[in-house]
């Protein structure tokens, strides 16, 4: 769903530029640290970025066709129950309905027919938008899943063991990183996170549901709050300006 800014001109999260900056970001981490786990990661991320350009482009187009047969179906419905009951109506008057008790069946049977008439239109009303919600949220599931993997590469990267006072102890893990490479290195998965956010922006392009944009913002939260962990172990390195 296009925005406007403030000259007017339509602005819109584009997938092909988010893609196009995630797997830029992978050769830059390849370039750097050959094929590790973080690699891998900015491949997923890539193939994600790919899977929700097809899958929400098609889940829109699929919304407008599903939204057009269920709003034609509950016109019927409507249209069928009106007719049904005007026919019921005119049935009753004809068989000459003289007392009350005689009209409270007839009264029941009316608003048996209107709830479930009523049901069903509200169901069909609301089956587009839960049928593409679902698509939705498995790729922000995905997405979600693939910022904590992220999370998980940085966990170890211990900023405390290239301060010259580091000691190390018997349950000390090396990464095996020197300050400027582990500057790179953070600064990578801090980088992932924001695309991992932009990749799930992406979906808002396509939808208007509630839940959908709901768990984009939790998930646009999730990984600023991952980010500045991140950044602040950055600050604590003994380097903090280094060449990209």
């Amino acid at each position: 769903m296009a925005a406007t800014s403030p000259s007017g001109d339509e602005v819109q999260l584009v997938a092909h530029h988010v893609g196009a900056t995630v797997e830029h970001l992978e050769r830059r981490i390849e370039a750097r640290f050959g094929d590790r786990g973080l690699t891998r990661a900015a491949r997923d991320l890539a193939d994600l970025v790919r899977r929700v350009e097809s899958e929400a482009g098609q889940s829109h187009r699929r919304l407008r066709r599903t939204t057009l047969t269920t709003r034609a179906i509950s016109v019927t419905i409507v249209v069928a129950t009106a007719l049904a009951l005007v026919f019921s109506l005119r049935s009753a008057i004809e068989d000459g309905l003289e007392h009350t008790s005689d009209w409270i069946p007839f009264v029941e049977s009316v608003i048996n027919d209107l709830v479930f008439s009523a049901i069903a239109v509200l169901f069909l009303w609301a089956f587009p938008e839960r049928r593409e919600r679902r698509t939705l949220l498995q790729l922000l599931h995905r997405l979600r899943s693939l910022a904590h993997v992220i999370d998980m590469h940085q966990l170890s990267k211990d900023p405390e063991q290239v301060q010259p006072t580091y000691v190390r102890t018997e349950a000390s893990v090396s990464h095996g990183l020197d300050a400027d490479q582990l500057h790179h290195y953070l600064d990578y998965c801090s980088e992932m996170l924001s695309l991992t956010a932009k990749t799930a922006a992406l979906c808002a392009e396509h939808s208007t549901d509630e839940v959908v944009l709901d768990t984009i913002s939790t998930l646009e939260t999730l990984t600023t709050e991952l980010s500045n962990k991140i950044w602040q172990k950055i600050s604590l390195l003994p380097r903090a300006d280094v060449a990209h």
